[in-house]
């Protein structure tokens, strides 16, 4: 059966790092949201006069926020009509929420789901500040909002989001990414994978 799995989670849990070490032991496409869309919606930000890194106001909200999700979608139904397993990198909350968006993207690609093996990794932290640290490091313009409304940030999500898609429980898995990935956890998430 062909792979799309989902590594799914807020800023600073490490989601791309986590797929990228997965990916080497189970080929695919890799999809992250963030480098399909990112120079694009930085160019548009620019032209509207906004900051280029913005991801967080109503402007990127209300114009640009699906723009980006439906192009991954687009990539991620081409390479599953390929015969490609698919990565896909983001944290895809409203997506996860609507059952309909998952069935669409299998009939798009002229699949099922018996022939694609839907997985969700849910990337968490069980300290939050540890989460915050690890944003803090990274240093990209593009969490200054976070940082600068961290009471806010943190209240406003689900750190475990909700998922109403037509997949089995043994298909979703919560993964805790505090500590060193280890080859051990890596070794479980491709376990999960496979399976």
């Amino acid at each position: 059966m062909q792979k799309l799995i989902f590594f799914v989670g807020v800023a600073g849990t490490g989601k791309t790092t986590v797929a990228k070490e997965v990916a080497k032991y189970v080929p695919g496409a890799f999809l992250d949201r963030d480098t399909i869309g990112g120079r694009f919606v930085e160019r548009i930000l620019e032209l509207q006069g906004l900051d280029k890194n913005d991801r967080d106001s109503g402007f990127y909200k209300e114009n640009l926020r699906d723009l980006e999700y439906d192009t991954t979608k687009d990539v991620c139904i081409d390479n599953l009509a390929a015969g490609q397993n698919v990565y896909m990198i983001s944290p895809f909350t409203a997506e996860l929420k609507n059952k309909q968006w998952i069935e669409d993207v299998l009939k798009a690609s002229d699949r099922t789901f018996a022939e694609v093996d839907v997985k969700v990794v849910v990337v968490t932290l069980e300290d939050i500040e540890i989460q915050r640290a690890r944003i803090e490091d990274r240093g990209t313009i593009r969490d200054t909002w976070k940082l600068d409304n961290w009471g806010s940030y943190k209240k406003r999500d689900n750190f475990v989001p909700t998922i109403n898609w037509d997949i089995s429980e043994d298909n979703v898995h919560i993964f805790d990414n505090s500590g060193d990935l280890t080859d051990e956890k890596i070794k479980k998430l491709v376990d999960f994978v496979q399976k």
